[in-house]
């Protein structure tokens, strides 16, 4: 008994030092979105001070709004056009033939493996002479483009996993393919659809790479604006932490009010697949 209350104490110990570690940045991230101008630089860190709400309410009649937007509609575009597009094809992949299938799963997860670097000066070039420079279609294609293997990928295994009996029961009953799928087949693989969306949205909305090669100021992205007040005029230290806290708030509110959905999809499709 006192070994196992030993072995518990200790493994409580590790978990608290690790949530330190991790959640750390977060909450000094927030603390300084709060600080007022004169306590930001401050030494020693002052831990007690007076919140104020200054930062964010500059950032609210600055440009940031507009690139926040931005954020919002490109991942949001990005996110539904891969559902749409990646959902069904995953489905015809889970019900073709096991090797024919593994070579084309392949070949559409090359879009994975490539580094993105490796995508920069082709889409630059592209979009340059297309007029998809700073446009905010041409970034939630390129969001598209690396979204689809992740959904084909992911959704995959919940479709393998559903017995083709169920398809064959519905069809003796009149249900022609497209009916057996939307009304059979999707609904029992929901949990997947969802952590797969989640994570789509993620991706696009946490990316700061593209963004910064291929938008200027019209398309300019949340995470880029931010990156902004970092000028020749010195680091604008609390319109980065109000503008860090804005772009990391909607990520957490929406990984909390679906984490459910994520942590089923994820599980069940690492266990099915």
């Amino acid at each position: 008994m006192a070994r196992a209350r030993t072995s518990d104490s200790l493994a409580w110990v590790g978990i608290a030092l690790v949530l330190v570690v991790t959640l750390a940045p977060f909450l000094w991230l927030v603390m300084m979105a709060f600080k007022p101008a004169e306590d930001i630089a401050a030494w020693p860190p002052r831990l007690f001070f007076t919140p104020t709400l200054e930062h964010f309410a500059t950032l609210l009649r600055s440009d940031f709004m507009r690139s926040f937007g931005n954020s919002l509609v490109t991942s949001t575009v990005a996110t539904v056009a891969a559902m749409v597009l990646g959902v069904p094809a995953a489905y015809v992949l889970a019900r073709m033939e096991r090797r024919a299938a593994r070579r084309l799963g392949f070949l559409i997860l090359l879009s994975r493996m490539v580094p993105p670097i490796a995508f920069a000066v082709p889409f630059f070039l592209a979009y340059r002479y297309t007029g998809l420079l700073d446009t905010l279609a041409g970034l939630a294609l390129v969001y598209l483009t690396f979204s689809l293997s992740l959904v084909v990928w992911m959704m995959r295994p919940f479709f393998a996993a559903v017995p083709p009996a169920l398809e064959e029961a519905a069809s003796i009953d009149g249900a022609g393919p497209w009916y057996a799928f939307l009304r059979v087949v999707l609904p029992l693989a929901l949990p997947g659809v969802a952590a797969t969306a989640i994570l789509c949205f993620l991706y696009a909305w946490n990316d700061f790479f593209f963004a910064l090669v291929l938008t200027r100021t019209e398309a300019r992205t949340a995470p880029v604006a931010v990156v902004g007040f970092l000028n020749y005029e010195g680091w604008e230290w609390g319109k980065i932490a109000a503008g860090g806290t804005l772009v990391m708030a909607p990520v957490l509110i929406f990984s909390i009010a679906v984490r459910r959905f994520l942590v089923h999809g994820l599980t069940a499709g690492a266990v099915k697949g």
